[in-house]
């Protein structure tokens, strides 16, 4: 059976935050007052689009947004991870599941010729409209109260999984590699056979540390990484198991 490898996107493949990274765009790289107090919590998405909006007011249009993210720095040895992934495809399945958008993973990740390792992202849909304006929207609705309004993790995997089950394919391991704290609802549901890998120095490792601390059930085991070549070993193992 294949192995499942799980990736967030900001700050684990990517070395930064890829919605952030875009305001480089704005006239002289930084976003109105106005424009940053309209953030509600939890509706990040509908912040992003407004955001996408008003660089298209300001006439910035998608190829030069899109050229600035093609500038977005990868996460040290993440390249060469991705095309160790696209080398194995007989023994690993790969998804991406991030609150990022279709067209910003799509152009960064096109522009590292890492694409073929990715099977499936899961993330917010965005398309080039009418006059340019780049539209976002939120990726599903769910019943998640841990979760922002337009994304759960979990409920992401664990369609996935059935999905692939129902087409008869199982995994022997899971390996969910992120950093973030909306990375901590889908550990909930993986297994002892499954590997967690948060970033080390980030919100992930940090809610893990505590929630064992706190003798909270989770059940898989944990490898945090500072490097693509440290998830890279990892992978090897799992493969060869």
């Amino acid at each position: 059976m294949k192995t499942l490898v799980v990736f967030d996107f900001d700050h684990t493949l990517v070395d930064d935050n890829s919605d952030t990274w875009v305001v480089r765009c704005a006239p002289e790289q930084s976003l109105p007052a106005w424009l940053k107090a309209s953030y509600e919590k939890g509706h990040w998405t509908e912040y992003m689009g407004r955001v996408l909006s008003y660089l298209r007011d300001q006439s910035v249009y998608p190829d030069a947004i899109r050229s600035v993210l093609e500038t977005i720095p990868f996460t040290d040895g993440m390249v060469e991870l991705l095309t160790f992934i696209s080398q194995n495809k007989r023994n690993i399945d790969c998804i991406i599941v991030s609150d990022s958008n279709t067209l910003f993973i799509d152009w960064i990740l096109e522009v590292r010729g890492v694409k073929s390792a990715v099977d499936s992202v899961f993330t917010n849909p965005a398309s080039i409209e009418n006059g340019g304006y780049i539209g976002v929207q939120c990726f599903h609705s769910h019943q998640c109260e841990n979760c922002p309004v337009n994304l759960c993790k979990q409920k992401v995997l664990s369609d996935f999984r059935e999905s692939q089950a129902s087409s008869g394919v199982h995994y022997q391991a899971v390996c969910y590699i992120g950093d973030g704290g909306n990375d901590f609802c889908p550990i909930k549901v993986l297994k002892e056979t499954d590997l967690v890998m948060p970033r080390k120095g980030y919100t992930l490792e940090k809610l893990l540390s505590k929630a064992r601390h706190e003798n909270k059930a989770l059940k898989p085991q944990i490898a945090p990484w500072s490097s693509g070549s440290e998830i890279q070993q990892q992978l090897l193992d799992l493969i060869q198991q």
